[in-house]
């Protein structure tokens, strides 16, 4: 199991020591939540926050893009330093366009599936996809509590994936922590994404190693 600690849930006032923070800790990847209080009811940070951020770790960026039309930002985020991108299946973009703004900036490319939507909405692309996010919570805030319901989607998403010969990532967001995230192992999620549960931790190598331990 991989752990990617949510950027969202650092104390914002030292962003840089809270990444070096995560880095020492052990997380596997840093995700970045970026909203635009149009597709969530939430505002968070842009391209420039995430720019800045970018030499205070060399962990791979998981930029996860909850607004309305990612096709016009790739670029933005591309050049800021995101490794993967991931963005909304019920976004505004076109979904086959954005995914070859990404392929082309040599960025792995990813979608994102809310609760409401099913794992199907994603399979017409899966081919072409580095990661899919399942999100086990309504997407816009952190802190909420995590959806096992959404779980059988990853299995949908692993059959499908071996059907097409396709090697692809799971990821899972929202709620997870240590009470919930064994049961995102036994799905076969490959990757959570945890907030609180590592940055508001007296100590996050202790917290991640505990998430880790429990998946085994």
């Amino acid at each position: 199991m991989q752990i990617a600690p949510s950027f969202l849930s650092c104390d914002f006032s030292k962003m840089g020591e809270e990444l070096m923070r995560m880095d020492k800790a052990g997380a596997d990847l840093i995700h970045l939540d970026v909203m635009d209080g149009h597709f969530v009811p939430n505002i968070t940070f842009g391209a420039p926050v995430i720019k800045w951020a970018r030499p205070y770790t060399k962990l791979p960026f998981d930029v996860h893009l909850m607004i309305s039309e990612p096709h016009r930002y790739i670029q933005d985020f591309v050049q800021a330093g995101a490794d993967i991108i991931t963005f909304h299946v019920e976004c505004d973009s076109n979904i086959d366009e954005t995914i070859s703004l990404i392929e082309k900036s040599g960025v792995k490319p990813g979608l994102v599936i809310k609760p409401n939507t099913p794992a199907s909405s994603v399979f017409p692309y899966m081919d072409r996809l580095y990661m899919v996010l399942v999100m086990t919570v309504e997407p816009g805030f952190g802190g909420q509590s995590f959806m096992a319901d959404m779980l059988p989607k990853v299995q949908e998403l692993k059959e499908y994936a071996k059907n097409i010969g396709k090697d692809i990532l799971i990821e899972a967001d929202g709620g997870i922590n240590e009470n919930t995230i064994k049961q995102c192992s036994d799905a076969g999620i490959d990757i959570c994404v945890s907030g609180t549960g590592v940055f508001k931790a007296d100590d996050a190598a202790l917290a991640i190693d505990n998430l880790k331990k429990l998946c085994e």
